[in-house]
């Protein structure tokens, strides 16, 4: 598999499937997170998301929208559901890759507006 293909299967598995028992086969368990609310490493990812946002999201989804990949970095733009009805999020995940397992991860979080200025769409 391609990172872009390992992505796929993450966002598969773990954030749309919840199974963080598989998420060390996507993600390094030295993994560095830029996101200023988030500590680094495997573990702690498996932490916040086990008792923090599929605690309080046992629907939650990841609708992937683009998904662009170079070299040793993937980027995914989607969306993010909490549960069904809610609008959700727009996401921008980049991670960088490293023997095939995600390494690094940075991100932008948008709350999706209930009026816009435009007809556009945020996807």
């Amino acid at each position: 598999m391609d990172n872009k293909e390992i992505v796929k299967k993450l966002y598969e598995v773990v954030f749309n499937g919840h199974d963080l028992t598989r998420a060390s086969e996507f993600i390094k368990e030295e993994y560095i997170q830029h996101n200023p609310r988030m500590k680094n490493g495997l573990q702690y990812f498996i932490e916040a998301f086990r008792d923090g946002q599929f605690k309080k999201n046992p629907e939650f989804k990841f609708e992937i929208k683009h998904l662009v990949a170079e070299g040793d970095y993937v980027v995914v733009h989607g969306h993010a559901i909490p549960k069904q009805g809610d609008r959700g999020v727009a996401v921008m995940d980049m991670y960088r890759f490293e023997d095939g397992k995600a390494a690094e991860h940075w991100d932008i979080i948008q709350v999706i507006p209930e009026k816009s200025e435009n007809d556009n769409g945020m996807f």
